[in-house]
């Protein structure tokens, strides 16, 4: 038998339950839905999770479409799934826990005894260490965003190359390479031994099915080839950015973008405009280095220093 929580599943089995992890305000028992896919032989394990910030659904999506496709009877060893991880902020659809108005990816590996996503970070490490392999799934919050994968344990890290590799059978065809915070998922994993990536799937407000398919791909890449089904996996050429310049508005008011999301920039290229309410001409920015337009505010206001765009640079194929 596997077991996560309440979910317990015999080989070639699936089953489903709660992760407890504490009590909401009224004392009432709360728990993570989870489940447990094992498969009708031995294989390796992989841990996936979503929802780790309360308003980035598609991840959830990506489970929730992928999970009822995978026959645990055709399966080889065992997949350990999290389904939502930041319980109170989907609750009001934030994107952070509003228990301790914290940011869930930055708790990693918690602390049982600790705050709100503190002991929710526990709980849920604790089933990712139980793992070979581990999915931490994301999107750009309310960011409009390439569909990307992250990796976070940094270039001189002893995974670092397991973890690109994994990033490459994702295959959303961006990667970003790039050492990530103190407390990220991404970051706590490979220091346990076990290769780690947060594929970040677009950006929206909800879900969106484009985003959403990337994942659902890129999931059973991963199954197929680790080994978890058969089938095999064409490798294709990713766009790989080692370094992120992010933008930030030199007036207030409204934006103009001049370029698109994928978009090649080159050293003096113009990335948008901000105008006065009239349409008024107030600044122009343009670009300090080569790079891909990676990542822009949905919203078209701003004030100044306010947040515009981002661009990945120091970019490669791999």
């Amino acid at each position: 038998m596997k077991t996560l929580g309440t979910a317990s599943a015999a080989p070639g089995e699936m089953d489903t339950g709660r992760l407890q992890v504490g009590e909401t305000r009224d004392g009432g028992d709360f728990g993570l839905p989870v489940a447990v896919l094992n498969g009708a032989t031995d294989g390796p394990t992989l841990y996936a999770q979503a929802v780790s910030d309360g308003d980035e659904l598609n991840g959830l999506g990506v489970l929730q479409r992928a999970i009822p496709q995978i026959p645990p009877g055709d399966l080889s060893g065992t997949i350990l799934v999290v389904g939502i991880v930041n319980y109170h902020a989907f609750q009001v659809a934030e994107h952070r826990n509003p228990i301790d108005d914290t940011k869930m990816n930055r708790t990693y590996p918690g602390d049982e005894s600790g705050t709100s996503s503190e002991r929710i970070a526990a709980a849920t490490f604790e089933a990712a260490s139980r793992a070979d392999l581990i999915l931490d799934l994301h999107q750009g919050s309310t960011s409009q965003m390439l569909n990307e994968v992250r990796v976070r344990c940094g270039q001189r890290h002893r995974l670092h190359d397991e973890c690109l590799e994994l990033a490459k059978v994702f295959g959303c065809g961006h990667i970003l390479d790039q050492k990530g915070p103190d407390g990220q998922l991404a970051r706590a994993g490979p220091d346990e031994g076990i290769p780690t990536i947060d594929p970040e799937l677009g950006g929206c407000v909800g879900w969106d099915d484009e985003s959403i398919q990337y994942g659902v791909e890129g999931l059973f890449n991963v199954l197929r080839y680790y080994g978890f089904l058969d089938g095999d996996v064409d490798l294709a050429p990713q766009t790989r950015a080692t370094g992120f310049d992010r933008y930030g508005s030199p007036s207030g008011g409204l934006v103009r973008f001049r370029k698109e999301l994928g978009d090649r920039v080159d050293v003096g290229d113009l990335l948008f405009e901000i105008t006065d309410p009239f349409g008024q001409l107030k600044a122009e920015v343009t670009a300090d280095d080569r790079g891909v337009f990676w990542r822009s505010r949905r919203l078209p206001q701003v004030a100044t220093g306010e947040y515009v765009c981002s661009v990945g640079t120091d970019v490669d194929e791999f």
